[in-house]
């Protein structure tokens, strides 16, 4: 069988699934396709919940990597609310799903907790359970505390789909040992380039954009964290091209250094978006030229 995330035409840039506030709720029992399609809660929970959330926070089911994840007892729920603007995770221990209803989403607080998460959604499609349980199982025998299952990260074309908190980065077609590296370094804040689709904080522009200024400053050998870089502004014309597909975006440092770079809109063809879709051409921006402000 050939999967959607065999067909690997697609750069990863720009991909990210995007989101500032996030709740996972770790949920052993089933998954449907869509969390909150009132299978997996039932219509009157689910449909609390998605007032709740609406246009304030993502959900993600978590659960433990492998079998035992999936078996263990109902009774007490691990439930983290993640911040990723501020780098921020609250940790709760919540009686059932109805206690989300409660949180308050609105302030952030906590702590910078690390937290791995693998899509592993098999219902949403078969890539995630056949790339993404492997992965989190092997990583989980490294850092247990760390790594999770989730449902749908969006991109299971990009399987294994991989979500990064407290910091809200996106990572596909992760090897484990590339996996390993990602972990380790962010139980240390450090930036993980490989793999790396973008962070949930801006839009595809931006998080091309942000990208393009991380592999240039990582190639010179900088020590670079997450949070040290963010989109200051995008979507400007391009200064030697008005084109309607050429456009610009601002990247700013925490030092205070800029850089413009300069994006252009490409297409891709043979792009699968699920199993069993036919493929599609589909467009996506690349970063044509960085160039350093005031230099």
């Amino acid at each position: 069988m050939t999967f959607c995330s065999d067909i690997q035409v697609e750069p990863l840039a720009g991909t990210a699934k995007q989101e500032s506030v996030y709740v996972l709720f770790e949920w052993p029992a089933a998954w449907s396709r869509d969390v909150l399609d009132g299978h997996t809660f039932g219509p009157g929970l689910t449909e609390k919940l998605k007032a709740k959330l609406k246009g304030v926070a993502g959900l993600q089911l978590i659960r433990r990597p492998g079998r035992a994840g999936r078996e263990r007892g109902t009774g007490h729920f691990r439930c983290f609310v993640v911040w990723a603007r501020e780098g921020l995770v609250q940790d709760y221990i919540l009686n059932g799903p109805e206690d989300i209803l409660d949180l308050d989403l609105e302030n952030p607080r906590g702590t910078c907790l690390p937290l791995v998460l693998v899509c592993t959604h098999a219902k949403r499609d078969a890539c995630c359970a056949v790339k993404g349980r492997p992965l989190a199982a092997s990583l989980a025998c490294e850092y247990e505390e760390t790594v999770w299952e989730t449902s749908h990260t969006k991109g299971h074309r990009f399987a294994p789909s991989v979500l990064l908190m407290p910091w809200g980065y996106s990572f596909g077609r992760l090897n484990v040992e590339a996996g390993r590296e990602l972990v380790g370094k962010a139980l240390r804040g450090e930036y993980f380039y490989p793999a790396n689709r973008g962070s949930g904080l801006n839009t595809p522009k931006g998080q091309v954009a942000e990208l393009a200024v991380a592999r240039e400053l990582l190639d010179a050998s900088e020590n670079l964290h997450y949070g040290d870089l963010h989109v200051a502004a995008a979507d400007e014309p391009a200064a030697d091209n008005t084109a309607a597909k050429n456009s610009v975006v601002v990247v700013r440092h925490r030092d205070g250094r800029a850089w413009v770079v300069e994006l252009e809109e490409k297409e891709a063809s043979g792009v699968v978006s699920s199993c069993g879709d036919e493929p599609k051409t589909s467009s996506y921006f690349a970063a044509r030229r960085v160039i350093r402000r005031g230099a």
